[in-house]
């Protein structure tokens, strides 16, 4: 399966001839490259299985549990990963980025895996607001001052939250699907019938059918959100099961059914979010060095580049992967992931 980098581009390096215009504003011109050389070495997606022992950390209202990899004095980059997957989207990719020199960091959202919450007090809020804060508040207790971000789903907007709201916490970030910032009220708008349709699991999550639901079949469900999001990724059971174990974290379904009910403004968040909410209802220019990607077989909803493009303001580039790509891309196109994260972190 090739996973070339076929793209619009709007390159890092240089100015292209008629394109001076558009590079002041950091959108540069594009041009079409056809496979993009990679200065890593090649690697099988899924040729790795594990990590190392995952370390844990107090940070802000949780205990993070997370994976590291590399030198513990290199460059940080943060990955960050979606719903209904784990840490093991990267479990390919923290090797390469170890390799090349990066301090990796792979955390493990509230509500999967070994992540628990500090207090039972605590309010189990998906909000979006309150998962990008944990991710400060984890840079935060690991004395980690700037860093790289990128994911992909929750992890993609988490990276895009912290990257618009506290710029001088991310060096640059790397964004599957690119812009994914919303609001309550952008949720409540209606969508034409045809993308209503690809949201009908949040629309289940709105019903108390739908949480016991999840709840009860949360396995099964992961599995066929997996084969609906990339549909020509032909994962086996023992790639899902590594993932599907970070479904059993005590709060997962809270954390999820929240998350959903709270885009469209069934549920409220949380108080103390409120006015990072408000920043983010403005939609705000996300001005730190990008690259956003997209596979050419994502099944899951996702918005056309072309609607998100003047969302960046800093240097900027977007980049299809080619090869029946799905949803999942850092675990499905590796080398791909781990070399647009390379790329921008030197822009």
């Amino acid at each position: 399966m090739s996973h070339d980098v076929n793209q619009s581009r709007r390159r890092f390096f240089g100015v292209a001839a008629g394109t001076f215009a558009a590079a002041q504003f950091g959108l540069i011109g594009p041009t079409h490259a056809q496979g993009k050389k990679a200065t890593l070495p090649a690697t099988r997606p899924g040729a790795h299985t594990s990590f190392g022992p995952l370390k844990q950390i107090d940070a802000g209202v949780l205990n993070v549990a997370y994976a590291e990899a590399g030198p513990a004095g290199g460059p940080v980059v943060v990955l960050l990963h979606g719903w209904p997957y784990d840490i093991y989207s990267y479990v390919d990719v923290a090797p390469l980025l170890a390799a090349a020199g990066y301090r990796v960091i792979i955390p493990y959202l509230r509500g999967y895996g070994p992540t628990r919450f500090l207090s039972d007090g605590t309010f189990r809020n998906g909000q979006p607001a309150a998962l990008a804060a944990d991710i400060v508040a984890l840079m935060d207790a690991l004395k980690i001052e700037k860093a790289t971000l990128a994911g992909y789903d929750w992890g993609a907007r988490t990276a895009n939250i912290i990257a618009a709201l506290w710029p001088e916490r991310c060096k640059a970030m790397v964004s599957v699907s690119g812009y994914l910032i919303g609001s309550q009220e952008a949720g409540r708008m209606p969508l034409p019938p045809k993308a209503e349709l690809q949201w009908w699991y949040q629309f289940y999550f709105a019903t108390e059918r739908g949480q016991q639901g999840y709840d009860k079949y949360r396995h099964d469900f992961a599995r066929l959100i997996w084969q609906l999001a990339s549909p020509k990724w032909n994962f086996d059971d023992a790639t899902f099961e590594r993932s599907a174990d970070a479904f059993d974290n005590p709060d997962h379904v809270r954390i999820v059914i929240h998350n959903y009910r709270w885009r469209l403004g069934l549920v409220e968040g949380e108080a103390k979010y409120d006015d990072l909410e408000k920043k983010l209802a403005t939609f705000p220019v996300v001005t730190v060095p990008t690259i956003t990607m997209e596979g050419d077989a994502n099944g899951a909803p996702h918005p056309e580049p072309s609607a998100y493009a003047k969302k960046f303001s800093g240097k900027y580039e977007h980049r299809l992967i080619t090869g029946g790509i799905g949803h999942n891309l850092p675990q499905e196109a590796p080398q791909a992931f781990a070399q647009a994260v390379i790329d921008v972190d030197n822009a």
